[in-house]
């Protein structure tokens, strides 16, 4: 009998300590689901929306006959252009007008002209349009101005016409070496000169608007693509 006790006394004795392990054991599962990070709920509305692209910041290039190309061609976009001016009907201007784009992108444009009035100041500007079929200049239209800005001369107003170039002294030979590096212009890409025309005019650009009262148009060329 004292060991039928004593085996039925260890029975209960063990459920007693079964009960509190297997409680310690879900105890320990909810704290580890407590502990485990909740899953994301799938973006609903406005939120679900793919993420906003960045703005294209590549630069609209020009190929060399004046028309816009994709933006891989900028990495072969001219660097250098040339206009070969000719004189319109009445006058005698000639001489060449080149652009060179620097590795900073600024261009160095340089006017050699003859056959202007001697002494007098003459401006020139870049045209929008590489046409220069007209005898007194007028095809080439207006001063090229992507930018929608006043007429300016550039050593006063850096927010200006793209084409706005300045004036050219000529010597009493009337002869002109002039030089002017500008930042609003390119050769090849955004802004591109190539397919254009470059004017010079008969009177001083005096910066007046809204073309700088600089007169009739003496000579024209068309400026192209040249050699680096």
């Amino acid at each position: 009998m004292k060991k039928y006790l004593g085996l039925g006394a260890l029975l209960a004795l063990s459920a007693l300590i079964a009960v509190p392990a297997l409680a310690g054991k879900d105890d320990k599962k909810a704290e580890a689901a407590k502990s485990e990070p909740a899953k994301a709920e799938p973006a609903k509305g406005d939120a679900a929306k793919a993420p906003e692209k960045k703005a294209d910041d590549s630069k609209p290039c020009v190929g060399p006959d004046g028309k816009p190309c994709a933006p891989e061609c900028c990495a072969g976009a001219p660097t250098a252009a040339l206009a070969q001016m000719q004189a319109t009907a009445g006058n005698k201007v000639k001489g060449t007008v080149k652009f060179v784009e620097g590795a900073d992108g600024k261009v160095t444009v340089t006017a050699e002209l003859e056959g202007l009035n001697p002494g007098q100041q003459h401006a020139f500007h870049v045209h929008e349009f590489g046409d220069c079929s007209a005898p007194d200049g007028a095809s080439a239209g207006g001063h090229y101005n992507p930018g929608g800005h006043d007429h300016g001369l550039p050593e006063k107003a850096p927010q200006r016409h793209a084409g706005d170039l300045g004036n050219l002294t000529a010597d009493k030979d009337g002869k002109a070496k002039y030089t002017v590096v500008v930042d609003n212009l390119t050769v090849g890409k955004k802004f591109a000169v190539i397919g254009r025309s470059v004017i010079v005019h008969a009177k001083t650009d005096d910066g007046g608007q809204p073309t700088g009262n600089a007169g009739g148009r003496v000579a024209c060329g068309l400026i192209g693509v040249a050699k680096p």
